[in-house]
């Protein structure tokens, strides 16, 4: 009887000791005691990865969360019924320290280096349950920042916890239907309870929140009688249920329904005159929560390049399994060139990841110098904005890698582009994140430390092959530098129409010039001690992929182009 060819599809094997790229950096970075004690967790979170949550993502593919509004008798009930998966992944994350790693005082700096390991690893197989981990994270260290003794001692615990009774979650409640990234227009309103006490009472609309099912949340309100603007807003803490189970006068009207992140509960919620309590202060909320930002960047900007790692595991597993005329995918020169990119871009993102990692560590112990925090600020938003980016495009070629069965539903495949748009646009849109950097660069002197940093990495390299890479990294810094001193000399400091145009090219510029200086500091390393020249290959394809993208643009052919509108000819 005749039977036709099947294709063996793509398997993982343990995603941490099978990461070239994650084991060799913290060989580099963590003292040899620490990763001594840390590598047996991630090796078991590696092996997870791979195995157990990435079968239980296949099998569970089709399971959304689900909303009942009313009970059987007519009672509001609002209760969402997360996907199997999800449930497993609460209790993993909570026993794993996924959350707690960062937290128990063990490891100094480097905690923040392990527990992101924990995280690149955990991230792929657990249908973005790192969103709510994401946020968890910086609102532990919002309410240690505000040193209200009592929402710390209530919270804190829960949130770090590694025992998954009383591991607590925590939404992050911004955006509404009159602006996303403009936060200061929000028009939920305070009012102080007339029982003293301070307690609030909330009333409004959050148009979109990621954590529906989370027990606390810390959200953005405008006290009744504040004036308009972030500065009028303040920020608050609620727990979303009482002692019963009940939501505290919060409703579900619906569960967002989204291109990508399926799997996550993200909801819009109408607040009914909702209990909170104040954080820091009756205004200036905006300004508060930018400890919750700089952490919840981070996770998206990891997150994004675990993403594009877990692509490339399946595509190269592929090409050794594909045979197309005559050859294996990874023995075609044009396949393997195809490959070749896109590693050569997560190994960038990733080194640039990381090192906003580092640089989070030493901050939260007292061991960063000034113009390194100056440096933490502005690497916050062009991290994000880079390796943002970079997902979107590695993901959509791991699919186009993967020929017709990367454009099928029950490959699991699809989920990979659709998951990975997210990236550039929760936590802060690229154009958004880049005006940041001009207005942060107009307010500090980010840009020396930038350039000592990205000055050290190229000065390490003595390999004849990565001298040339060094060069590309430093003309395309000048270039930066040389605009900016253009357009400050044109608008003056902060953010006029010429700068602002150029906003985006610019701060991608900086992305990529100091993904290339961290990836050559790497591949020295690696080669003296490793005698491993893969990081460097690495880093020479990276060079030659466009680091500098600063452009000269005429705006009356943006506007004409932008809005449809004539330009003269001639």
């Amino acid at each position: 009887m005749y039977e036709s060819f099947n294709q063996a599809p793509p398997r993982l094997g343990n995603q941490y000791s099978g990461d070239r790229v994650l084991c060799s950096y913290l060989r580099r970075t963590l003292p040899p005691d620490v990763l001594e004690q840390v590598e047996p967790s991630l090796q078991e979170m590696g092996r997870l990865a791979g195995g157990h949550l990435y079968q239980m993502q296949l099998a569970y593919r089709l399971h959304e969360p689900q909303l009942t509004q009313w009970d059987a008798w007519g009672e509001r009930v609002d209760r969402i019924e997360l996907t199997p998966l999800w449930q497993e992944a609460e209790r993993l994350a909570a026993e794993s320290g996924v959350l707690a790693a960062a937290y128990e005082g063990r490891y100094g700096r480097f905690a923040r280096s392990y527990q992101f390991a924990l995280a690149y690893l955990f991230h792929p197989s657990t249908d973005i349950y790192t969103c709510p981990l994401a946020m968890t994270d910086g609102a532990a260290r919002t309410l240690l920042h505000s040193g209200d003794r009592a929402l710390i001692e209530r919270a804190v615990p829960h949130l770090t916890s590694c025992d998954p009774r009383q591991f607590w979650t925590s939404g992050q409640w911004m955006t509404e239907s009159t602006g996303g990234s403009d936060v200061g227009r929000a028009e939920t309103l305070a009012r102080e309870d007339a029982g003293g006490r301070g307690t609030w009472r909330l009333y409004g609309r959050k148009w979109f929140t990621s954590a529906a099912t989370s027990q606390i949340a810390l959200l953005l309100a405008r006290p009744e009688g504040n004036v308009s603007g972030g500065r009028g807003l303040a920020l608050f803490y609620l727990e979303t249920r009482d002692e019963s189970g009940h939501l505290c006068n919060i409703r579900i009207n619906r569960l967002k329904d989204k291109l990508g992140t399926r799997k996550l509960p993200a909801a819009e919620l109408s607040l009914k005159g909702t209990s909170a309590y104040l954080v820091m202060g009756a205004s200036n909320g905006v300004a508060n929560i930018v400890p919750m930002l700089h952490l919840t960047r981070t996770w998206n900007s990891v997150t994004a390049v675990a993403a594009m790692r877990r692509g490339l595991a399946l595509a190269r597993d592929y090409a050794a399994k594909r045979v197309a005329f005559g050859a294996p995918l990874s023995r075609k020169p044009l396949h393997v060139d195809t490959l070749a990119g896109l590693q050569a871009e997560m190994e960038a993102a990733f080194h640039l990841a990381f090192y906003l990692v580092e640089l989070i560590g030493r901050d939260e112990t007292g061991e960063i110098e000034a113009g390194d925090s100056e440096l933490l600020r502005l690497l916050t938003s062009i991290v994000k904005l880079t390796t943002g980016r970079q997902a979107i495009a590695v993901a959509s070629e791991v699919l186009e890698a993967f020929g017709g069965a990367g454009y099928l539903e029950d490959t699991g495949l699809p989920a990979l582009l659709r998951d990975s748009q997210v990236f550039p646009i929760w936590e802060g849109t690229t154009n958004v994140l880049s005006l940041d950097v001009m207005r942060a660069l107009a307010r500090s002197e980010g840009l020396v430390a930038y350039r000592a940093r990205l000055d050290a990495c190229l000065h390490s390299a003595h390999d004849a092959g990565l001298l040339e890479a060094a060069r590309v990294a430093q003309r395309a810094l000048a270039h930066a530098e040389a605009w900016l001193h253009e357009v400050a000399e044109h608008g003056g400091p902060g953010v006029d129409s010429t700068s602002e145009a150029g906003a985006r090219r610019f701060a991608l510029t900086l992305g990529r010039a100091l993904e290339l200086a961290l990836l050559i500091e790497q591949a020295q390393w690696s080669i003296d001690n490793e005698q491993d020249g893969r990081a460097r290959a690495a880093a020479r394809r990276f060079a030659r992929s466009g680091i500098d993208l600063i452009l000269d643009v005429d705006p009356a052919d943006s506007l004409a182009l932008a809005n449809d509108e004539l330009l003269p000819a001639g």
